[in-house]
């Protein structure tokens, strides 16, 4: 039987101060198989856990046991090297704040992930163009980040997370500094991106409305997957 899962976690712990009396045991044993395509929430409060398992999904951080295969690869057996070309290659990010370089414009900003991956000026170039349009900003793309609103400047952060076409989009709190009506038209932005590229998008959120759009919802708590269901709500917003 064909694996279809992009991400697969197995009884992951992260802990600090190993050995110590005052170890902290931050995730506890989770379990989590995301399928190539799905639009899935990881949800929690603040101190539940979700930044950690986030790092860990993002390969910005290792587990302290368990077996994470990402996209088919054991991250435990891999140099610091090749997993920073993992990083760069399969997975794009969309944090709370854009990230965006303050001193570099907004096509400078897309074409960053390109340029260590080693693509060509004129198809970096094209690229950012092509992403920037799809994001709908592409009437500020010679603007620098000081010159944008936080939404421009998210729908900046989209497309740099684009710009390798990665198999994985892993948003943290992407609207958490936003407006509401702000808000919205990014989120619709990843249903658009989540629906017309098939990506598989990963939301870490505390928003409890938000993640309701997405197919299926993994409440945390206190380091442990406490709920995890299917979404038969159907509620997606998507803008024409």
């Amino acid at each position: 039987m064909l694996n279809n899962n992009v991400i697969e976690m197995t009884n992951i712990t992260k802990s600090f101060y190993i050995g110590k009396p005052n170890q902290l045991n931050i995730l506890k044993n989770i379990n989590i198989n995301i399928k190539k395509g799905e639009f899935v929430s990881i949800v929690g409060e603040s101190g539940s856990g979700k930044s950690t398992l986030m790092n860990i999904i993002g390969a910005l951080d290792r587990q302290t046991s368990g077996q994470y295969i990402l996209d088919g690869i054991d991250i435990r057996t891999i140099s610091d090297k090749d997993l920073s070309i993992i990083r760069n290659r399969k997975i794009g990010f969309v944090f709370q704040s854009s990230n965006l370089i303050p001193r570099t414009n907004s096509i400078q900003n897309v074409e960053l992930p390109m340029l260590y991956a080693d693509v060509d000026k004129r198809t970096r170039r094209n690229r950012a163009k092509e992403l920037l349009q799809l994001v709908g900003i592409d009437d500020r793309m010679f603007h620098l980040p000081n010159e944008l609103s936080g939404g421009q400047k998210q729908r900046v952060a989209i497309a740099r997370a684009l710009a390798n076409d990665p198999e994985i989009i892993l948003a943290d709190e992407p609207t958490g500094a936003l407006d509401s009506n702000t808000g919205r038209l990014v989120m619709n932005l990843f249903h658009k991106i989540h629906e017309n590229q098939g990506k598989t998008i990963v939301l870490i959120t505390h928003n409890k409305e938000l993640s309701n759009e997405t197919q299926r919802i993994i409440q945390i708590k206190d380091g442990q997957i406490v709920e995890e269901k299917i979404n038969t709500s159907n509620n997606v917003h998507v803008l024409n």
